[in-house]
């Protein structure tokens, strides 16, 4: 076996549990040799040690234990407030701030540049906005995080937790806390020299409607670097249907420290717009158009 082949075969089993090596934490580490002996035993013997450790430099395994230890104390809002301000160093200019109603309760709907600190900074501006009261709906690498389970809803469609799923998701839309999705699930790559998020999918305009929220849409304006999309690119040209590119996220979340990000609210859709006459589908690509038609800086 090739080098080359050895590797993706190895990113594309841990890439199948990535969800468990991302969730099992003793004392809220990550640890990634403890993970793999007791969910791998019958692999972990066969896996050459460099390339577990490759694996921890890659998912900056000490990095973010040192982030989450630095930050125990911290919940919620306050817990991704301390990740903008203090661990990444962010720059964060909001436009259109006036979009943003007072009083009642919206989805925002977002693009997904990014994978992971798109997310932290729209629960950081949204969540101070409404004094705490938002719920992510989420299953990017952030998902496990302990720190942020009362603001997470985990979106799971398959196995045994869909159903818990689906039930979390019905029992925060019908709250009084805002909603914040990035309908595209995965975070967005590049074809053809533009960087674009994937289809839409339609669950939250159909749960817009069911449960008489306005759609706010967001333009969120930040990049991965070349490599990551130029990964997931040749993954996708060699017929990998796994996002083995998805190991880099944490990676590159350290690599946008010290970084602006321009985010712009555009005025909210009336959910009883959104009717018969397009598809549901049809009405999240439409808002999806429109998100990518904001503008995207003063």
């Amino acid at each position: 076996m090739s080098g080359l082949s050895f590797f993706l075969n190895f990113f594309v089993f841990l890439v199948r549990h990535w969800k468990v090596i991302m969730s099992e934490k003793a004392d809220f580490k990550l640890d990634i040799d403890s993970v793999l002996k007791t969910k791998a035993k019958k692999h972990y013997g066969k896996i050459p040690k460099f390339a577990i450790n490759y694996l921890k430099r890659t998912i900056h395994q000490d990095e973010l234990n040192a982030i989450i230890e630095r930050n125990h104390d911290k919940q919620g809002v306050d817990f991704m407030r301390a990740l903008v301000d203090k661990e990444f160093k962010l720059n964060l200019k909001v436009h259109g701030e006036e979009n943003i109603p007072e009083k009642g309760n919206f989805v925002f709907a977002s693009n997904h540049p990014l994978g992971g600190l798109d997310g932290i900074c729209l629960s950081a501006v949204l969540g101070e906005k409404y004094n705490g009261k938002i719920r992510y709906l989420v299953n990017d690498v952030l998902l496990n995080i302990k720190n942020l389970e009362t603001i997470f809803v985990p979106i799971n469609k398959y196995g045994s937790q869909a159903k818990l799923s689906a039930a979390a998701i019905n029992e925060a839309y019908a709250s009084e806390n805002q909603i914040i999705t990035f309908p595209a699930g995965l975070c967005s790559r590049k074809k053809n020299g533009k960087i674009k998020d994937l289809d839409w999918m339609k669950s939250f305009v159909v749960k817009a409607i069911e449960y008489k929220r306005d759609v706010i849409p967001v333009h969120f304006e930040a990049k991965n670097s070349n490599f990551f999309y130029n990964f997931a690119n040749i993954r996708k040209s060699l017929g990998l249907k796994f996002n083995v590119e998805l190991i880099y996220l944490p990676g590159e979340m350290f690599k946008n420290k010290n970084q602006t990000f321009h985010i712009t609210f555009g005025k909210p859709i009336p959910w009883q717009s959104l009717d018969k006459s397009k598809s549901t589908t049809e009405w999240a690509e439409e808002i999806k158009t429109i998100v990518y038609n904001l503008p995207q800086k003063d």
